[in-house]
């Protein structure tokens, strides 16, 4: 009896293919990335900004390997697809918001435009999962998507990279800042804000 008590906690991790520990590892490198972020606002050592950003790719490369070895295996399942969908989020949708916020978005305005980025990702996923079945009815596979994939947002995070290798980070930001009713936006946080809006966007882009 006391041996099956003890077993219960890891029966669930005996049902996971061997996709989803991909996905599991797209989930820890975007942990990391927050990670890398705070060790950077502790330290103000750059190397960690840069860490934050590799780690991100890193997340896209499991990301893209737990769908094919899925495909490959013939082991899709529903809760790697919801276990697929709460990685992004992390990955690809607070993890590059977080970024940004080290790298000096920290205004009010801007962490009103962070915090909407998020919300788009995750309604993004959410809208995706729900018609996901719909799009692939007739031939098993989804075709294209509505509105831009979540991962998109490595452009994001490749561009707050290019900043920090040219020292444009906290008062150097590109583009400077805007100060509105005693509040701070700096203009370079509203790629965050187009980006999430295509993401929510009913613009189709094609599945390869």
């Amino acid at each position: 009896m006391t041996n099956h008590k003890l077993n219960k906690p890891f029966s669930m991790i005996r049902e996971f293919h061997l996709a989803d520990w991909f996905t599991l590892a797209n989930a820890v490198c975007g942990v990391g990335a927050l990670f890398s972020v705070m060790t950077y606002l502790q330290t103000t050592d750059i190397k960690h900004v840069y860490y934050a950003c590799w780690m991100v790719l890193a997340a896209l490369v499991f990301d893209v390997l737990d769908g094919r070895i899925a495909r490959w295996r013939q082991q899709t399942s529903t809760m790697g697809r919801e276990l697929d969908s709460l990685a992004d989020v992390i990955s690809f949708g607070v993890a590059p918001a977080v970024i940004a916020y080290g790298c000096g978005m920290q205004g009010l305005y801007d962490r009103i435009v962070l915090a909407y980025f998020v919300a788009c990702g995750v309604s993004r996923l959410a809208r995706y999962n729900i018609t996901a079945e719909a799009l692939s009815a007739d031939s098993g596979k989804v075709k294209y998507f509505e509105g831009t994939p979540i991962p998109t947002s490595l452009l994001l995070v490749g561009l707050m990279f290019a900043a920090a290798s040219q020292g444009a980070l906290g008062d150097s930001l590109w583009f400077g800042q805007v100060r509105f009713a005693g509040f701070t936006l700096h203009p370079l946080v509203l790629s965050f804000a187009v980006s999430g809006s295509l993401m929510v966007s009913r613009i189709r882009f094609p599945k390869f």
